[in-house]
């Protein structure tokens, strides 16, 4: 064996094992979390009118809106520095530290809602009672998030997987169980997430065994400092990608009213919301252990790359099949009050290819410390997502906010991979999309001959999938060693 294949095993194929082995962990959590996101469209659709799920779609985004700037930053700092902190044996100041700027933010957040209360109303198209009961629920939400990083950076997918099969379970049963007896319309949906993710909360504190590592005492001043250097510009990225993905939901429900926005709100909670939980478990498992072998002076590109092509493996034939399908998929998932929202489907489906693509081209900015350059290029992506949706919704109606979602994750994705850091810039696995692509041909002939047959939708794109990953894993064995 050559010292050069030793290396190759020991930085590239020894960690992709271990992220196998946490992917098989967290694969339970994120797969049910997939099932429970496809359930609660038809439970959900069934219970509520268009108008009524416009509020809910309007209500979640709102909740979005605000944990993007007062607490999911908190939680993605604390993954990235957790390792440092633990080597340096800092780890009770560090954990103290994320829960004083936990609580600080909220505070904030509660003055400035109070201060500008009737500008929210307004702006949001929400009712005084919703946007009060937002308010409360973001506490719990808050906290399951950080904690859930944490668990993370402690590298426990299995308290991870547990924590969130409950949690999916707990939010469907509460939120049914309330529409159904107190007839409460969106706000059911609402008082069901707050029960649940407060009953996760708890089960979180001992999974984390967060309370062994408090201890209370004035933070240290460079710790905060590097907390919200690295935090503040991603709440700024994740604003930018808010306007490009969910201010869509108010710019519609402004012009076409809150059923137009519900149709937008089935749409999308048929695309992203399952598509990048299934993309998720690639990511939730190499993450962490992508910034330990940066660490440990490793060069992670040759393991970013072999992952994005695993990214690519499983997504480019989903976002295919949804695509050609989606008429199909809203009336098997949806109430029929709903069918128009199948003209978003392939559009939001291939947004998300391009932005669950970006958590690969941006890992360069994250481990060399330039979320500046990140955040630059996430707010360029921002604005031009949210002009494109003001214009084209307009002009456009549904199509419009398609086209501006897909256009302005394409124009996000290209940037990222046009400025890099030296170093770090992502090595686009050529070999395996072409392998990808060539198992594509078979399945693309047989959709041609079935698709105007009267065979069951579901059964064609059963066959369809089941079809390309057989010829993948059949080819896959003639072709392992020349694929990256």
């Amino acid at each position: 064996m050559t010292e050069e294949v030793r290396k190759q095993i020991k930085e590239v194929e020894i960690p992709v094992r271990e992220i196998f082995k946490d992917m098989i962990k967290y694969a339970p959590s994120k797969l049910f979390g997939l099932l429970g996101n496809i359930i609660i469209v038809p439970v959900y659709t069934n219970l509520l009118t268009p108008s009524q799920y416009g509020t809910y779609a309007v209500a979640l985004a709102v909740l979005s809106f605000l944990c993007i700037i007062f607490s999911d930053w908190i939680g993605l700092s604390g993954l990235r520095f957790f390792r440092q902190h633990q080597i340096s044996d800092k780890i009770q100041d560090y954990l103290s530290t994320l829960l004083f700027i936990l609580g600080s933010n909220l505070c904030v957040m509660y003055v400035l809602a109070f201060l500008f209360r009737k500008h929210f109303y307004t702006y949001f198209s929400v009712s005084p009672k919703i946007f009060l009961f937002i308010l409360v629920l973001i506490i719990p939400v808050a906290i399951r998030a950080l904690l859930f990083q944490v668990l993370r950076a402690q590298i426990k997918p299995g308290a991870f997987t547990i924590s969130t099969i409950i949690n999916q379970i707990l939010t469907i049963a509460f939120s049914v169980l309330i529409i159904k007896i107190f007839k409460l319309g969106a706000l059911s949906i609402l008082i069901g997430m707050a029960l649940s993710i407060s009953i996760i909360d708890i089960l979180l504190v001992f999974q984390s065994d967060i309370l062994k590592y408090l201890k209370f005492e004035i933070p240290k001043f460079n710790m905060l400092k590097s907390l919200f250097l690295y935090g503040l510009p991603i709440a700024i990225a994740a604003l930018s990608l808010w306007f490009i993905n969910q201010s869509n939901k108010f710019i519609t429900s402004h012009f076409y009213g809150l059923k137009e926005a519900g149709l937008v709100g089935v749409a999308y909670n048929m695309t992203f919301p399952v598509l990048m939980t299934l993309f998720a478990i690639i990511t939730i498992a190499a993450y962490p252990r992508i910034i330990n072998l940066y660490e440990d002076k490793i060069d992670v590109r040759p393991v970013i790359s072999r992952m994005s092509g695993y990214y690519f493996l499983i997504a480019i034939p989903l976002i295919l099949v949804m695509s050609a399908y989606a008429p199909d998929i809203i009336s098997i998932f949806a109430n029929a009050k709903y069918q128009n929202a199948s003209v978003l489907v392939p559009y939001l489906a291939f947004s998300v290819l391009f932005m669950s693509l970006t958590d690969y081209t941006t890992m360069q900015y994250h481990l060399s410390k330039k979320t500046y350059i990140l955040t630059t290029l996430k707010v360029w992506a921002g604005i031009a997502g949210l002009v494109l949706n003001i214009i084209l919704i307009k002009k456009l109606g549904l199509v419009g906010v398609g086209i501006a979602t897909l256009i302005s994750n394409i124009f996000y994705f290209v940037m990222t991979v046009a400025i890099t850091v030296p170093g770090f810039e992502w090595r686009i696995p050529c070999r395996r999309l072409v392998h990808i692509l060539v198992c594509l041909i078979p399945s693309i002939l047989v959709w041609l001959i079935i698709r105007g047959t009267t065979l069951h939708a579901g059964i064609q794109m059963s066959v369809l999938l089941f079809l390309y990953y057989l010829i993948f894993w059949f080819t896959n064995k003639y072709t392992k060693r020349y694929v990256e």
